[in-house]
């Protein structure tokens, strides 16, 4: 065999080593991650089409009571988002939860916000794309709390959780005359 021949079958071999090395990425870890950038599709764009002065609003009438302004919705979500997807990879928070898990007090501009919002979904493609048929059901510790539950469990709340307070967050752009990016 040649020199280049030689060359070609390294790294043909090298190349096979290194996808045999690699695991396939797991076809429930590829669903969690794609229901996960489905909220982020419809969730960073609202974010950002709402005007910055209005990211301390909050409905009053009827019973808004101590509800979350549209900022505090903002980083309520991420900072659970933060908090799960920890869960999902067996690690501490990198994101303080502050108070009524709200994040960092200091993240108060809509720059901020925004950005801590994309550091958020960032880190729960991370956990999602950790997620195998094998790891699934694991027993990971609750982000909520010292029970053990399983992974598959915490991860599905990155996805509901966020859809729940967007559907708030809707009515709060709404009600500033705001038509949702989504909704265009």
């Amino acid at each position: 065999m040649n020199r280049i021949g030689r060359l070609f079958l390294t790294a043909a071999l090298g190349c096979a080593i290194s996808l045999a090395a690699e695991p396939a990425q797991s076809v429930l870890g590829q669903v969690m991650d794609k229901d996960l950038k489905s909220i982020e599709g419809e969730l960073v764009p609202l974010v950002e089409a709402m005007p910055a002065d209005k990211f301390g609003f909050a409905p009053t009438q009827g019973e808004f009571k101590k509800a979350r302004t549209f900022r505090q919705q903002a980083t309520h979500i991420a900072t659970v988002l933060y908090e799960v997807s920890a869960s999902v990879l067996g690690e501490a928070s990198p994101a303080p939860a502050g108070d009524n898990e709200n994040g960092a007090a200091s993240i108060q501009s809509k720059e901020q916000v925004v950005q801590y919002l994309k550091d958020a979904f960032a880190y729960g493609h991370k956990a999602m794309n950790s997620i195998t048929d094998k790891n699934a059901t694991e027993l990971v510790k609750s982000a909520f709390g010292s029970r053990q539950v399983p992974r598959i469990s915490m991860a599905t709340i990155a996805t509901w959780h966020s859809f729940d307070h967007y559907g708030q967050m809707v009515i709060y752009a709404r009600m500033n005359g705001i038509v949702p990016p989504a909704s265009r």
